[in-house]
């Protein structure tokens, strides 16, 4: 199934000049990617369909497109990348804490031409000290467990914004865990999508978590806490 047809089951249309630019950036992360670890998916359906269109389906959990996102952990760019192809309005900022993935979406951002992305090297719990209560949106995809991704991403979501956690099809568990971490910071789950990909390709969860208070600004703690003692 050609990748158009199949955004079309998220009720996205796209563009040659987008098509283009996804193509490039499968070119740039399977060059790149035999000499840095940037993915273990490299066959080009798997790649369209495990890191494209799944990162696309976070669309269909946002109320706007015109909004300020933040992807907190976003390694190779999944899913700030292909967001920013598809939504040109969107203004995106991207954090990680290796400073050669940065480097690979600065690239990458230069190469296809987007306007609107940002890509820093930071960790959350540092980003935070300058951007607490800025973004509409944060958002995780497979960075950690749902508790440690609640502290690290829900205090730079703006009030009335939102958390959305992207993880498999096995979430239950996890939301439970977060339930304490969710309420101390401020949210509360208001929608879990689940869908499956495209050629029986897998199975997604996407949890999203409005912030309809400001949390303490004592968190996030220092990541060898969160890691040792989740909230």
């Amino acid at each position: 199934m050609l990748f158009k047809e199949m955004l079309k089951e998220l009720n996205l249309e796209i563009t040659d000049k987008q098509l283009s630019q996804f193509a490039l950036y499968y070119d740039e992360l399977i060059a790149v990617n035999k000499v840095m670890n940037l993915t273990a998916i490299t066959e080009e359906q798997e790649v369209y369909i495990k890191h494209f269109y799944d990162s696309l389906t976070l669309a269909g959990a946002l109320k706007s497109t015109d909004i300020t996102l933040c992807d907190v952990g976003s390694g190779a760019g999944f899913p700030s990348i292909p967001l920013a192809i598809m939504f040109p309005n969107m203004k995106i900022t991207i954090i990680d804490a290796l400073n050669k993935r940065i480097k690979f979406l600065n690239d990458v951002i230069e190469k296809i031409g987007l306007k609107n992305v940002t890509a820093v090297h930071s960790r959350a719990e540092d980003f935070v000290k300058e951007y607490r209560n800025s973004f509409d949106v944060v958002c995780a995809r497979a960075v950690a467990n749902l508790p440690m991704l609640c502290e690290l991403c829900m205090p730079l979501v703006k009030v009335n914004g939102a958390f959305i956690s992207m993880k498999g099809s096995n979430a239950a568990e996890e939301i439970k865990q977060a339930t304490n971490a969710i309420n101390v910071l401020g949210g509360k789950i208001q929608n879990v999508y689940s869908l499956n990909l495209p050629c029986q390709m897998g199975e997604r969860c996407i949890i999203y978590i409005y912030k309809d208070k400001e949390g303490s600004n004592k968190y996030p703690r220092l990541f060898k806490l969160i890691k040792e003692k989740p909230l």
